[in-house]
């Protein structure tokens, strides 16, 4: 009983603000689990003697069990609730960090412990992309898109704070002791899971009111923004993944100083992008600031790829930044208010083509860049498909809205 009062007052004590800013906690807690590993790359093949390729294969498992979470989260995070997901998240990727300083020193192969503990945090940050968005689109605010593009700037300065801080770590401390800042990086998500189990959570939609899978899949518009969802995030990945090689290549600096000034400023531009729009939206039209969005993308993909000056080149890589940070808080925000039942089953598939872009968007770079002769810039060129496409569906969107169609 004394329980169950001290769980009352607290949620009575928290109000839908705090509601949110554990949302923007949780994705900090994303940007954690998917950009800290990265960093350990090479420590791993020197300290466990794993090859290359099999860490490339993390990668792969991280954002593979990703996008399977997103797929079975349409149909069942309705059932268990938005506040018991949002916990099973959290513990998922707390257990998974602090799984990285464990369980390779435990299991028989190191390669198996890292394999294990990304498994984890991968299905923690998965179900984080899913309910996070629909939580701060449930809770009653008045300006839904600001406080949509706000909450994904903090995604971006989640990924910055992890480099920069880590690269602190390391220096100061020693790359040698990165299992301590594991355990420290695992402090964020357990403590924000007791966050999430006091603050208050409305449902997106009534029970038995939101569109069924089926409704959804037959659903023009629905199709519409997956393409664009896809779009919106290979636009950004394709830069983002390249970002280092550009800073390294093109200024011929470190390693540790071409992740601070290739992602990191990327990262900044386009979480400044979010910011702006959380700030001034009430002046500024969301699909207008898409499509201009979309233009200065192709700039910046042009000026980053044509360009004879490594500083242009640069400047094109933090251009693309601005550029594609409305794109995915953007098109959730265009898609909730365009189909207002929708419902998690929406955000759920929304997010799953998030996560094809993300991952095919790099993929083509990379490939084509091989096929060139090692060329990246000739491979990141034909990555201008995504924006274009993704300004020919804004486009589109508009003819549907003024036809009225559904």
């Amino acid at each position: 009983m004394k329980k169950r009062s001290f769980d009352s007052r607290m949620k009575k004590t928290l109000s839908y603000n705090h509601t949110i800013y554990a949302c923007y906690i949780g994705y900090i807690v994303q940007a954690i689990v998917n950009n800290f590993v990265p960093l350990l790359f090479l420590t791993f093949q020197s300290n466990f003697g794993i090859s290359l390729d099999k860490i490339a294969y993390l990668i792969t498992i991280n954002f593979g069990i990703q996008l399977l979470v997103d797929f079975i989260s349409a149909k069942y995070v309705d059932k268990i609730g938005y506040r018991r997901a949002a916990l099973l998240a959290h513990m998922m990727a707390a257990i998974g960090l602090v799984g990285l300083g464990i369980f390779p020193y435990v299991l028989p192969s190191a390669y198996a412990g890292i394999l294990l503990s990304v498994c984890f945090y991968a299905v923690g940050g998965g179900l984080l992309e899913v309910i996070i968005s629909p939580i701060v689109e449930a809770c009653p605010t008045e300006k839904k898109d600001a406080a949509m593009s706000l909450l994904h700037s903090f995604y971006c300065w989640g990924h910055m704070g992890v480099v920069i801080l880590s690269t602190v770590f390391f220096a100061l401390v020693g790359i040698e002791n990165w299992r301590i800042l594991a355990f420290v990086w695992a402090l964020v998500p357990f403590f924000n899971a007791f966050f999430f189990a006091g603050v208050p959570i409305n449902a997106l939609v009534e029970e038995g009111e939101g569109m069924s899978i089926r409704e959804l899949l037959k659903n023009k518009m629905f199709w519409l923004f997956f393409i664009m969802m896809i779009c919106g995030g290979a636009s950004e990945q394709a830069m983002s993944q390249w970002a280092s090689a550009f800073a390294e290549a093109g200024l011929h600096i470190s390693k540790t100083m071409g992740d601070l000034a290739g992602p990191c400023m990327f990262a900044l531009f386009m979480g400044s992008a979010r910011a702006i729009y959380g700030k001034y939206s009430e002046k500024i039209r969301l699909e207008q600031f898409m499509k201009v969005s979309c233009l200065l993308c192709i700039v910046s993909y042009l000026l980053a790829c044509l360009s004879a000056s490594p500083l242009l080149g640069l400047a094109g890589c933090a251009l693309c930044g601005l550029s594609v940070g409305i794109m995915w808080p953007g098109t959730f925000s265009l898609a909730s208010k365009s189909m207002k039942k929708g419902g998690t089953a929406m955000f759920a598939f929304l997010a799953l083509a998030g996560d094809v872009g993300c991952s095919s968007g790099p993929t083509l770079v990379g490939v084509l860049s091989e096929a060139f002769g090692e060329n990246l810039k000739k491979g990141l060129i034909f990555a201008l498909v995504f924006p274009i496409i993704l300004l020919f569906g804004l486009l589109y969107l508009r003819s549907l809205t003024r036809g009225g169609e559904k």
